[in-house]
């Protein structure tokens, strides 16, 4: 699907600095960056999940640590 990105000059500097770098084209920068941002935001997500899990299913063996 085709999407027109509005960057203001900052943006576009640094998007292109980026893709230089890595030796890609912007667009390509921009969806590479795009899919690491998501990858690390979900990342971080089920990570948070599974430490409140571990958290309330060992809550009283950490209480009695914590003594």
């Amino acid at each position: 699907m085709a999407m027109t990105l509005r960057l203001d000059a900052d943006q576009d500097r640094i998007l292109t600095e980026l893709a230089a770098a890595q030796g890609l084209s912007k667009q390509e920068a921009a969806a590479r960056a795009i899919v690491e941002t998501a990858e690390r935001h979900l990342h971080q997500t089920r990570v948070a999940d599974l430490a409140e899990k571990a958290a309330q299913r060992y809550a009283d063996l950490l209480d009695r640590l914590g003594q």
